[in-house]
């Protein structure tokens, strides 16, 4: 049976447009198409769709003021932006993603670039993605300031036994689809004595990470950025990989520095996971390494941990499938039986010091 999709944007060419690529797949039907917020609200509170290809920019009420109003009004709806705004207004994105949104994609500004055969595989690949997603929970607050440090009181006690742990760790993370939110739940917990740096891969493209890495340094204690080519590694460093390039970890004369490289997408994305799983065999100043793999489609990290628990010595924690956005990603590390510990969203960062102590 086919999915049926809602279609919201205000240009009737971009309207046809995109009704035409989601309907090239034999998977899905745009089962109806409003051109505003206020036309796409009425018929959520009718109607119940697979999925929503909403737009930001729109007149009457935008993308942003009907992401609002269904959490008001808690409706929940597997919503898929696809803007223009989303390249050069990610700031406007990651605020889409806290209010529910499940996962975004560049549209180009004119119609026959969005007939190109890589604009439209990426737009199926992340509605698929969007319906396969458990649906928010909407009316849900963000994970806010106030939460964060009673979490940190709680986790205090985890810090006095993690201080006794010895040896030197290091973190690497992967999260995709439902990531940006997840990751709220994990970073902001983290000390800023951790003693550990934290490599982290979220799936997005360019011109992304720089806005999420700057919310997770403004809601964290342990300092996070997106990290710069050759810089060295330090503890309580969280490293976000730039988009559109592969983070690897570096390793020369004893120093470890970031490194990107540019080869194709690997798991179809880039950056990719796998690359900076498997570039940490060669850090011997590293007596461990802590992998946590988080909500995500696909399989990225499976391939990178098994060849790197070949080399060097791992402890893997997956995100416990209730908690995730979307199962894949960890399914498939648990399934290939790489799992040491399967672990709720919101015990991940006490297990993540626990395992690598603090300073």
């Amino acid at each position: 049976m086919k999915k049926n999709i809602l279609l919201v944007d205000d240009s009737a060419l971009m309207r046809r447009v995109l009704c035409d690529i989601i309907e090239s797949d034999d998977r899905f039907h745009v089962l109806d198409r409003a051109v505003n917020g206020q036309e796409a609200l009425n018929l959520l509170q009718k109607k119940k769709y697979d999925a929503v290809v909403l737009n930001v920019n729109m007149p009457v009420m935008n993308g942003i003021e009907l992401l609002k109003e269904l959490n008001k009004q808690k409706i929940s709806a597997k919503i898929m932006m696809a803007s223009t705004d989303t390249q050069e207004g990610a700031q406007v994105t990651l605020d889409a993603l806290d209010l529910g949104a499940l996962d975004f994609i560049h549209k180009p500004t004119n119609a026959i670039s969005c007939r190109e055969d890589e604009f439209q595989k990426r737009m199926l690949d992340v509605l698929e993605g969007v319906i396969e997603s458990r649906a928010p929970e909407m009316g849900k607050k963000t994970f806010s300031i106030d939460e964060i440090q009673k979490t940190r009181k709680m986790l205090s006690i985890v810090q006095k036994n993690a201080s006794k742990i010895t040896g030197n760790r290091i973190v690497a993370m992967a999260s995709s689809t439902g990531g940006p939110k997840a990751l709220q739940s994990v970073i902001p917990k983290l000390p800023k004595n951790l003693k550990a740096p934290v490599l982290l891969v979220q799936h997005m493209p360019v011109g992304f990470t720089k806005s999420l890495a700057d919310r997770l340094n403004s809601l964290s204690e342990i300092t996070v950025s997106e990290a710069v080519e050759g810089e060295q590694l330090e503890n309580g460093h969280v490293y976000l990989a730039m988009g559109g390039k592969h983070m690897n970890l570096s390793t020369t004369g004893g120093r470890y520095t970031i490194h990107y490289t540019d080869e194709p997408t690997r798991e179809g994305v880039k950056p990719c996971a796998n690359y900076m799983f498997e570039s940490l065999a060669g850090a011997t100043r590293f007596d461990e390494a802590v992998c946590v793999v988080l909500t995500g489609m696909g399989a990225d990290g499976t391939e990178g941990i098994k060849n790197l628990k070949s080399k060097k010595k791992v402890h893997v924690i997956s995100q416990e499938q209730s908690t995730c956005t979307i199962f894949g990603m960890p399914k498939a590390v648990q399934n290939a039986g790489l799992t040491d510990q399967i672990v709720p969203l919101d015990q991940i960062a006490q297990e993540i010091i626990m395992n690598v102590g603090v300073m």
